[in-house]
C-alpha cells in the first residue's frame, strides 16, 4: 500500500507545484499587463505635473534669494492660497475621471466633451467665489496671527496671482478629458513647453527686467497659460474626433447634478489638499515665526514636489478603475487598484530613502539662511513619513473617484483630519510645547496614517461586482 502511495504523492505533488508554477507565472503576466495599462496614463502624467510643479519649484528658488519677509509671502499666496482654491478645483475637476472614464470604458465616446464644457462652467464659476479670497488675504492673515510685513506682501502677490487662479477652471478639465482617453503625451508636451518658456520668462524679468518680487510671481501666470493654451488648441483643432464634436448647448443641461458630484469631489480632495496647509499657518503664532514658515514652506515645496507622482497614480488609478468598472471588468478594476498601490509604494519607499540622504543639498536649493537650513534638518524624519503615507493615501482616493465613492471618502477625511489630526497638532505644540515638529508629527499620525488605514480597509472588503453594476447605471444615467 505504501509502495503505490509513494507515486500518488509524487504526481500529486508535482501537479500542485506545477499548478502553483503556472499560477505564479500568470499573476505576473497580468501584473506586467496592468502595469503597462497603468504607466501609459502614469508615465506621461507624472512629466506633466513634474513639470508643472516645478514652474512653482522655481519661483519658491527665486524668492528665497529675495529675503526672508519675500520668501514667507510668496510662499504663503503659492502654498496655502493658491493650494487652498487649486485643491478644491482639482477636487471638483476630478468628478470627469468617473464619469470620462467610464463613458470611455463604455464606449460613449461623444459624452467626453460634453462633460469637459458641463466642468468649464462649473469650475469657472467656483474661481469667480473664490476669487475674494486673493483680494482680502492681508485682513485674513492678519486675523490668523501673521506677521504685518508677511500679510502686506502677502496682499500684493496674491492680486498678481488672480490670472493663474482662473487659469485652473480650464486646464484642471482639460487635463482629465485628455487622460480619460490615453492622450498623455499632449499634456506632457504642453507641460514640458511651459516649463521651459517659464525658466526663460523668469531670467527675463527678474534679471533682466529686474522686476523682483512682481516678477518673480508672474511667470507662473505665463507658463501655466502656455499649457492651457497649447492642449486647447490640440482639442478644437482635431486632435480628438471622437470625443469632441464642438461646443454643445447640452453642456448646460445636468449642472446641477453634475455640480453635486463635482463638489463632493471638491470636498473629498481640498480636504486632503488643505490639511498640510493649516500646518503652515499655524506655525505664524510660533516664537521665529518667519524661519518655522520658511523652514516648513521648504519641505511643504520639497513634499509637494514629490507628490506629483502619487498624484500621477491617483489619476492612473481612477481612470483605470473607471475604465474597468465602465466596460463590466470588476475583476479587472480590483486587480488594477492592487497593481496602482503596490507600483506607488515602492517607489515612495525610494524617495524616502533619497530625502533621507541628499536633504541638506536639496534644502539649499531653496534658502541660503543657516537658521532655516538647520530647521529643516530637524524635520527630515517627518518629511520622509509624509512622503511614505503620500505614496498610498492618494492611490486609495483615486480607486475612490473611479468608483465614484467621493462622498463617503469626504466624511472620513473631516473625521481623520479635523475632528482628529489638527486638534492632536494643536495639543502636541500648545499643551506639550513641541514645536513645528510636534504639530506635524500629530498631524501626520493621528490624521494620514488613519485616514490611510480606513480607505485601505474599504478597498480590501469593496464588492467589486455590485461597484461594477452601479458603474453601468452611472453610465446610463449621465448619458440621457
Amino acid at each position: 500500500m505504501g509502495d503505490m502511495e509513494a507515486p500518488l504523492l509524487t504526481h500529486y505533488n508535482s501537479s500542485s507545484k506545477c499548478e502553483f508554477v503556472e499560477e505564479n507565472e500568470d499573476l505576473k503576466q497580468r501584473f506586467w499587463v496592468e502595469s503597462k495599462k497603468l504607466w501609459i496614463v502614469v508615465g506621461p502624467a507624472i512629466f506633466s505635473r513634474i513639470s508643472l510643479y516645478s514652474t512653482n519649484v522655481i519661483t519658491q528658488a527665486f524668492a528665497g534669494h529675495l529675503g526672508d519677509a519675500e520668501f514667507a509671502a510668496i510662499s504663503i499666496v503659492n502654498n496655502i492660497l493658491t493650494g487652498l482654491t487649486y485643491g478644491f478645483l482639482l477636487g471638483m475637476a476630478s468628478a470627469l475621471e468617473t464619469l470620462c472614464g467610464q463613458a470611455f470604458g463604455a464606449k460613449m465616446y461623444h459624452m467626453l466633451g460634453v462633460y469637459m464644457q458641463r466642468s468649464w462652467i462649473v469650475l469657472f464659476l467656483c474661481c469667480i467665489l473664490l476669487l475674494p479670497l486673493y483680494i482680502f488675504i492681508t485682513p485674513i492673515l492678519k486675523l490668523l496671527g501673521q506677521p504685518q510685513e508677511v500679510a502686506e506682501l502677502s496682499g500684493y502677490v496674491a492680486l498678481w496671482m488672480i490670472p493663474l487662479h482662473f487659469c485652473f477652471s480650464i486646464q484642471l478639465p482639460l487635463q482629465r478629458f485628455l487622460q480619460c482617453q490615453l492622450k498623455n503625451s499632449v499634456i506632457a508636451w504642453a507641460s514640458f513647453i511651459a516649463l521651459i518658456a517659464h525658466v526663460g520668462v523668469s531670467y527675463l524679468f527678474v534679471y533682466g527686467l529686474r522686476l523682483g518680487m512682481v516678477g518673480t510671481v508672474a511667470t507662473l501666470n505665463v507658463s501655466w497659460w502656455v499649457s492651457v493654451i497649447g492642449m486647447f488648441l490640440y482639442v478644437v483643432c482635431g486632435g480628438c474626433p471622437l470625443t469632441w464634436t464642438g461646443f454643445s448647448i447640452e453642456a448646460f443641461s445636468g449642472l446641477w447634478d453634475f455640480l453635486k458630484l463635482s463638489i463632493s469631489s471638491g470636498i473629498m480632495l481640498c480636504l486632503e489638499n488643505w490639511y498640510y496647509k493649516i500646518l503652515i499657518l499655524m506655525t505664524g503664532n510660533m516664537k521665529n515665526a518667519e524661519i518655522a514658515v520658511d523652514a516648513l514652506s521648504v519641505c511643504m515645496t520639497i513634499n509637494g514636489w514629490e507628490m506629483m507622482i502619487p498624484l500621477a497614480f491617483f489619476a492612473g488609478a481612477g481612470i483605470r478603475v473607471a475604465n474597468e468598472l465602465g466596460a463590466g471588468n470588476a475583476k479587472g478594476a480590483r486587480f488594477a487598484a492592487i497593481v496602482s498601490v503596490t507600483t506607488s509604494l515602492v517607489i515612495g519607499i525610494f524617495i524616502c530613502l533619497i530625502i533621507m540622504i541628499f536633504h541638506n543639498p536639496i534644502g539649499r536649493i531653496f534658502s541660503s539662511s543657516k537658521p532655516v537650513l538647520d530647521a529643516v534638518n530637524d524635520l527630515t524624519v517627518l518629511l520622509a513619513f509624509s512622503i511614505l503615507f503620500n505614496s498610498v493615501q492618494p492611490i486609495l482616493s483615486g480607486v475612490a473617484v473611479g468608483s465614484g465613492w467621493q462622498a463617503w471618502v469626504a466624511y472620513i477625511n473631516i473625521a481623520c483630519y479635523y475632528i482628529i489630526g489638527v486638534p492632536l497638532g494643536f495639543l502636541m505644540e500648545w499643551v506639550f510645547h513641541q514645536g513645528i515638529g510636534g504639530v506635524w508629527a500629530g498631524m501626520i499620525f493621528g490624521g494620514t496614517a488613519l485616514q490611510t488605514l480606513i480607505l485601505a480597509i474599504i478597498t480590501i472588503r469593496c464588492d467589486w461586482e455590485k461597484e461594477g453594476a452601479k458603474a453601468s447605471e452611472h453610465v446610463k444615467k449621465w448619458s440621457t
